[in-house]
């Protein structure tokens, strides 16, 4: 499922090539919307820091939430289309974003044609993996979908140069809820079957990965013996 969570990131150089030529940046605070649903496309934003949110606002029912985007990941490509964006993007923490104006990326062709390059491939990957994404949530049971979510966010960390075993969940119990197809009971109930199995350690937010072997056999459909 690692494919599927993990949209592809810019590596830090490609990230500081961004912010040479697009030096206009974004600081958002927890909870600040950077765009919202129908608000006109003009822009694609690289994550300097901090986490984001991806979701389809619903008044009826919960917000569907339809990914979480981190450091040296793209938000916005979801307006490319039709000009106006699909989404709403949220920060889930104090976040910084470069924004690289859509309607240079013909500069960005000429000057940084690996970047720009990189930029396609980023766009064409995103869609692929939103319907991977979709097969597998159909298929996967609900313990399946927890564990694999947990070891991409942790590889998703560990590509950062941090530990892919330890790290903060930035969202809530609801919001993975959401976005894994799963209530808020069954996201409470996995996280303490996890612990009770010694397959996690978690304190509020805080997230220790105890049997990474047991959890990746989870996130592959298989049960250990």
């Amino acid at each position: 499922m690692n494919p599927v969570c993990h949209p592809p990131a810019l590596n830090t150089a490609q990230l500081e090539s961004l912010e040479q030529w697009f030096p206009t940046r974004r600081r958002l605070k927890r909870g600040e919307a950077l765009y919202e649903v129908g608000e006109p496309f003009n822009a694609i934003y690289a994550v300097r820091s901090g986490f984001f949110k991806t979701l389809l606002p619903s008044q009826q029912q919960r917000d569907q939430i339809t990914g979480f985007q981190m450091t040296g990941e793209i938000l916005g490509l979801d307006g490319i289309g039709s000009g106006f964006h699909a989404c709403q993007a949220i920060a889930l923490e104090g976040s910084e974003v470069c924004m690289v104006p859509y309607g240079s990326v013909d500069e960005l062709a000429s000057n940084l044609p690996t970047l720009h390059a990189h930029l396609n491939k980023l766009m064409s990957q995103r869609i692929v993996q939103d319907q991977t994404a979709f097969q597998i949530l159909a298929n996967l049971r609900s313990e399946s979908r927890l564990a694999a979510f947990l070891m991409d966010l942790g590889k998703r960390f560990a590509a950062l140069g941090y530990s892919p075993n330890s790290f903060v969940l930035r969202m809530t119990r609801e919001e993975i809820g959401s976005y894994l197809g799963l209530s808020l009971e069954t996201v409470s109930r996995l996280f303490s079957r996890f612990q009770e199995d010694g397959l996690v350690d978690v304190q509020t937010r805080h997230l220790h990965v105890t049997n990474p072997e047991a959890l990746a056999l989870i996130a592959s459909g298989k049960h250990p013996h």
